[in-house]
């Protein structure tokens, strides 16, 4: 490991700086001065040398941003996991870093350096959501900046609509987005906030080398073994009586008096502190006052009444340092993935009540005790068994036909119950919202005894699927998605009850060189970065300090505290990345014998075609012209639609030579063409101006003295579908998303388009109907399909 590496993992929990560097005291700082210095110590983290500790860590971050001067590839990433430890190890200076990360926005706003406003208010919120002692003018500072941006385009306006949001809560009653956040993501049971969250790490132990899986099992091992329901529930109770009372709670006698509680009375108060934290955020206007005092009665339920007047007076400089609340690191499962339906089958076990831990041998056929779907979504209803006459309404309960009359014989005849028949909202195809809320996935609000959800929630689980590897395990990821949307659209069984994110960490297995194979596997982690600059510097790095951390030998002192790097990023990354990029999946349709259906498959990034050297055989599909020139490559006919602007269908064909094909789905680079087509911001996701980029290797003859010569030329365009067909005597070989697993030989033609919405069968009867019922001039008018859109969450989405 780097001597930077290795630095950051032992940050100092104060600054050192010479005693004699002078900084500009500002008027915010001179009328605080007085009270601090009465109640600090030379070290207090308030003190002046703490301060520019504190600044320079965060002009640090900022230099990162910079592409006049970018920082070096060894820090990368690494000053912000260290800027938070900073303030993890000392809560005290939290109030000092808000003020510094305000500052600096609104800096920003001023001169217009857009480029580092989403990291600065990510980095700020997640200080808030962890911090006690925020004065509520720092709160209402922070809110009314965030309002300011909405002004802005998107992303800006995005990212600030959701701090804005979760700020206003936070505001009204302090220390409600730590609590949720820690209920949410250790399944804490609790009725007034039913929310459940959970990371599914998926690795591919093909790609991904054993020492990376074993230092990702390790840390996330290491980090369950402390995190115990007790541990969180004591968190939860500290954080949100230091966060209300401030100055008049005794922070370590709580601590310790909770430490020494029982496990009844310790959920006793958790579940007392949650419904005052939760009843008070539900309410539109909220009082401080009648808060304070319900969490008053806990405080000196705990502590007793005389020690809680000692903590109100609070003014003894000998008092202890306020002792750190730890945010604990998500519920994350770690997972190989081995098995095509693994995702699917997690997902339905994540849904799965308590009582019902055994998985059952037909997964088609699960019914989820007690989570039943949405009406909006789907709901399946019984086919009236009332003829619509009068006479064969039911009697009330005073008319009793009479023996022998014709109602009695009716009686007898029992008429079976209606078939089951599954009632489709008008737009049949994959509701939208199953990407989940756009933002913020954790609301204010409360839900009543009758089961109602939160206000804009319809979902009590959320999965945050993250993926390990390079372009090729997303490659397997798309395929699950896919799956997994076709057995939504038959049954909808996760769709009503669960939230799906999907993130990516770039990590390439040690073998790989770092050559063009090695840019070629990230071009999806390298277009993310382009997209998203805050990716980049966070995510995008981190790939380097994996595979460093992996290689170290465990630390034989167990006595010294080793902060768990890659699970602090994951953690940063699956919490702040709520903002996706859309990217378009493609089907392709094989055909090995034209007489024959074709197979299906679909890909992410690339498709690969390679002309193969072994010939057809004698009963193929089409004899090799005569006169046909012998060469490399094979006579292809290929007949594309073109990707226009316009959206008009302008279909091209021809015939050319060519040793082979490839089409991507990204662009290259930011100067390609007009951008990225086929990925769009999740405010204005561009979905019907997708388009592949192809490049051709043609074969070019040519005739001289000494005869007959070849030379390949390569020639580029755009599409939105295309048919390739071999016209010679050779078949085709298909590579998938860079995936030599993924290989199709002896292809005699595919065709490549966008890959649609999956829509059940029921909708593609009714479909067929309505189609052939309508008149000729209707059908240029019929709504196409809506293309498949796979999610992947960054932390701004596509920043213009």
């Amino acid at each position: 490991m780097s001597a930077g590496l290795q630095s950051f993992r032992d940050v100092p929990s104060h600054g050192t700086i010479s005693s004699n560097t002078s900084s500009k005291v500002t008027k915010e700082q001179e009328e605080r001065a007085p009270k601090l210095l009465a109640q600090c110590s030379p070290t207090h983290p308030c003190c002046p040398d703490a301060e520019l500790d504190l600044q320079r860590s965060v002009q640090a971050v900022l230099r990162e941003l910079s592409p006049h001067a970018p920082a070096l590839q060894s820090n990368q990433g690494m000053w912000r996991w260290s800027l938070h430890k900073k303030v993890e190890r000392d809560p005290g200076k939290s109030p000092v870093l808000v003020r510094i990360l305000l500052r600096e926005l609104e800096k920003a706003e001023s001169e217009d350096l857009r480029h580092v406003i989403i990291p600065l208010l990510h980095t700020l919120l997640y200080v808030l959501t962890k911090a006690t002692g925020i004065t509520e003018e720092l709160y209402r500072r922070t809110y009314n900046f965030c309002t300011r941006l909405l002004t802005l385009p998107a992303p800006y306006c995005t990212v600030a609509l959701d701090c804005a949001i979760r700020l206003k809560t936070e505001t009204a009653v302090p220390g409600t987005l730590y609590q949720r956040l820690v209920i949410a993501e250790q399944n804490l049971m609790n009725e007034l906030y039913p929310y459940q969250e959970r990371v599914f790490l998926f690795v591919d132990p093909e790609l991904v080398s054993p020492s990376v899986c074993s230092a990702l099992l390790l840390e996330i091992q290491a980090a369950q073994v402390q995190q115990t329901p007790e541990a969180c529930m004591r968190h939860v109770v500290s954080h949100a009586l230091q966060a209300a009372l401030g100055d008049a709670c005794h922070a370590s006698a709580l601590q310790s008096k909770l430490k020494a509680c029982p496990r009844r009375a310790l959920e006793c108060y958790f579940h007392a502190v949650v419904a005052a934290v939760e009843q008070m955020a539900s309410e539109p206007n909220p009082s401080r006052e009648g808060h304070l005092e319900r969490l008053e009665e806990i405080y000196c339920g705990l502590l007793g009444p005389a020690a809680a007047a000692r903590g109100r007076c609070c003014g003894d400089p000998l008092q202890d340092p306020q002792p750190s609340i730890p945010l604990p690191s998500p519920h994350i499962s770690f997972h190989l993935w081995t098995d095509e339906e693994q995702l699917w089958k997690e997902l339905v076990l994540f849904l799965r009540p308590r009582s019902q831990l055994r998985l059952s041998a037909d997964l088609e056929a699960l019914d989820l005790q007690g989570l039943w779907p949405d009406q909006e979504l789907a709901r399946a209803s019984m086919l009236s068994t009332d003829s619509g006459i009068e006479r064969d309404l039911p009697m009330g309960a005073d008319e009793l036909p009479v023996p022998g009359s014709p109602e009695m014989e009716r009686a007898g005849l029992q008429r079976k119950g209606g078939i089951k028949k599954r009632v489709w909202p008008a737009d049949i195809l994959m509701p939208a919202c199953w990407d989940g809320p756009q933002g913020l996935h954790r609301r204010t609000g409360l839900p009543s005894g009758d089961g109602r959800m939160l206000p804009g929630v319809s979902r009590l689980h959320t999965a945050r699927v993250l993926v390990l590897g390079d372009d090729r395990m997303l490659g397997r990821l798309a395929q699950a998605y896919h799956c997994l949307r076709k057995r939504e659209a038959q049954k909808f069984c996760l769709t009503p009850r669960l939230s799906l994110q999907l993130y990516y960490i770039p990590v390439l297995a040690p073998e790989e060189p770092a050559t063009s194979r090695h840019s070629e596997l990230r071009e999806l982690a390298a277009f993310l970065g382009r997209a998203d600059p805050w990716y980049q510097n966070t995510v995008n790095t981190l790939c380097p300090a994996i595979h460093k951390l992996a290689e170290m030998p465990p630390s034989l002192d167990t006595s010294r505290t080793v902060d768990p790097f890659i699970l602090d990023v994951i953690t940063y990354y699956v919490r702040m990345g709520t903002q996706p990029i859309y990217f378009q999946i493609y089907t392709v349709k094989i055909f090995r014998d034209l007489s024959q259906g074709p197979a299906e498959d679909i890909f992410l990034t690339e498709l690969k075609v390679d002309v193969q050297d072994s010939r057809l055989p004698k009963d193929g599909f089409s004899p090799r012209r005569k006169g046909a020139a012998e060469g490399p490559g094979a006579e292809l006919s290929i007949c594309y639609q073109k990707a226009l602007l316009s959206h008009r269908a302008q279909v091209v064909t021809g015939s050319l030579r060519a040793t082979g094909l490839v089409l991507k789905a990204l662009p290259t680079s930011d100067t390609d063409g007009s951008g990225p087509p086929q990925a769009a911001h999740s405010a204005a996701p561009i979905t019907d101006h997708t388009c592949l980029n192809v490049s051709v290797t043609e074969v070019v003859k040519s005739s001289n003295l000494a005869g007959r010569s070849f030379s390949t030329v390569t020639n580029t365009f755009r599409m939105a579908t295309i048919q390739i067909q071999s016209q010679d005597q050779r078949l085709l070989t298909l590579l998938l998303d860079k995936d030599g697993r993924r290989t199709y030989r002896d292809v005699v033609r595919i065709e490549v388009a966008p890959c649609p919405e999956p829509c059940s069968g029921t909708h593609k009867s009714r479909a067929s109907w309505v189609g052939s019922h309508q008149p000729a001039e209707a059908e240029g008018t019929r709504a196409k399909p809506k293309p498949l859109l796979m999610p992947i969450n960054t932390f701004s989405g596509i920043v213009q």
